[in-house]
Order: C-alpha cells, then structure tokens, then sequence
C-alpha cells in the first residue's frame, strides 16, 4: 500500500478552501488509511479591510459549491484578521488536531457566525473538537514557537508558487500538492472540484479510490457533514444526496442543522 502525501495550502477563513471540503472529505473516505495530510496556514488577510468584499466571495464560494454558508458574520461582526485562527490550528497541530481544528474553524466561520479572532472565541472552538487538551492548546496558542511555526507556513506558501500563479507572490487557495514516497510530485492550484483532486491522486500513484461509504458509515466516521460532502464521500451525484439524506432523517437516522444562509449540516442521530 502506497502513502498518498497531502499537502494543502489553505488558510480557515478563505471561501474557497471551505468549497473544497468535498475534495478534502472524499480524499480522507476513499484513500482511507493511506492518505497522509500537512495543512499549511497561508495567513489570507492579517487585516480583513473590506468585509463586505469577503462577503461576496463567501456567498460566490456556496453558490458555486452547494457548501451551506451564512453570510451575516461579515455584515455583523467580520474577523478583524484570520491570523488568529491560522495560529489556532498550528497549535492543535502540537496535539496532530489540526485537521480537526481546522474543520472545526471553517464551520464556525462559514456556518455558525463565529469571529474565530480572539483566544476566547479560539478556546470555545477548541472545546469542541475531540480529544483536545484544551489546557494544553491554550499553552501553544500563547507561545512563541506557534508564531514561528506560522511565519514558516507564510514564507512557504510565500515561495512555493508554481510559475503560472508567481505573480500573485503566493499560493492560491486552495492549493493541493499530492506525492507517493519516491514518485513526482502533481499540483492541484486554485480547484475545488473533487473530480481533479482524486484525479491527482491516481496521477501520483495512490491507485484507485476505495469504494463509496454507506450513508450511515459516513455520518459515524466524520460527524458532521455538508449535503455536497455526502455526495462526493458516498457517490450521490444530483439529488441523491439530499434525497437520501432526508430519508435517513425522516427515519430518525440523520440529524439536519439548517444553515441560516442556506443549506444544512448532518449528522448522525
């Protein structure tokens, strides 16, 4: 069995990477096992100056994707800057919790209104991820090594850029670099569609995906997920998804958190 190497380039609060989660949650499901993730925290804005310009690219991200999004957070009480939450997954990643930090910080800024800016609000969200230790993850919140572990992340997705995006001085996001031990290296930039991320993955010699997930086993192996992740983690193109899903509700098997913006959050009842 060959390890898929992921490194993602993302940062918590950029639309975009949250539209991706559908290529994130189906490389985990159908390389189960074999897929091995680095997330890099590219620091999208040390200042959000136009909130409302985020705001478009947020509802663009979830019409674009059927991710469900509230916008309000950004005409209510926009992030000051998403640094905070970058350095909020670095620290989980001292417990190897930043992918589920990460995660964690997408949904409460795209979903649940959430600033995500502040310790405060960083330790409410870190309470809620399993396994945590929350004392622990306060400890590296405040230290100077998470600042350093974060400024080399900046530098790399500063540096790594392939020629075609070296003008915009970065990596976009989102940005996926897929390897197995020994093989060339194949870079997914500026794509959120699952299709060419698991293509990717062949590419490097992951070979093929495992079978789809069951709805039920999908729901007990992440917990929560959005109608277009089901889709892609159990292959249920159209209106399958939904479909199914309101069925499993309706049988007391699935359990929906509407999103205020539009669309909904399972998990299992």
């Amino acid at each position: 069995m060959r390890v898929l190497f992921v490194t993602c380039s993302t940062d918590p609060a950029c639309p975009w990477s949250w539209a991706a989660e559908p290529a994130v949650r189906a490389l985990e499901a159908r390389f189960a096992g074999r897929a091995a993730f680095t997330y890099v925290m590219g620091g999208l804005a040390r200042e959000f100056k136009r909130p409302v310009e985020t705001l478009a690219h947020v509802l663009d991200a979830g019409a674009a994707s059927g991710q469900p999004v509230d916008g309000r957070l950004w005409l209510e009480r926009p992030p000051r800057s998403s640094h905070p939450a970058c350095l909020a997954v670095k620290a989980a990643a001292e417990q190897r919790l930043d992918g589920p930090m990460l995660r964690a910080l997408r949904v409460a800024l795209m979903c649940r209104r959430r600033s995500c800016d502040t310790s405060d609000g960083l330790m409410d969200v870190a309470r809620g991820v399993a396994g945590m230790n929350v004392d622990r993850f306060a400890v590296d919140l405040a230290s100077n090594a998470i600042v350093e572990s974060f400024g080399a992340d900046v530098e790399y997705v500063r540096t790594a850029a392939p020629e075609q995006h070296g003008d915009r001085g970065r990596l976009p996001f989102p940005s996926f670099q897929l390897r197995c031990e020994g093989g060339e290296e194949v870079g997914v930039f500026d794509e959120w569609h699952v299709a060419p991320v698991l293509d990717a993955a062949r590419r490097v010699g992951a070979g093929e995906p495992d079978p789809p997930l069951g709805l039920d086993e999908a729901l007990a192996r992440f917990g929560l997920l959005t109608t277009p992740e089901v889709a892609a983690i159990c292959d249920l193109p159209g209106p399958r998804a939904p479909a199914e899903l309101w069925r499993a509700a309706a049988e007391w098997r699935a359990r929906a958190e509407p999103v205020a913006g539009g669309g909904t959050l399972w998990s299992a009842a």
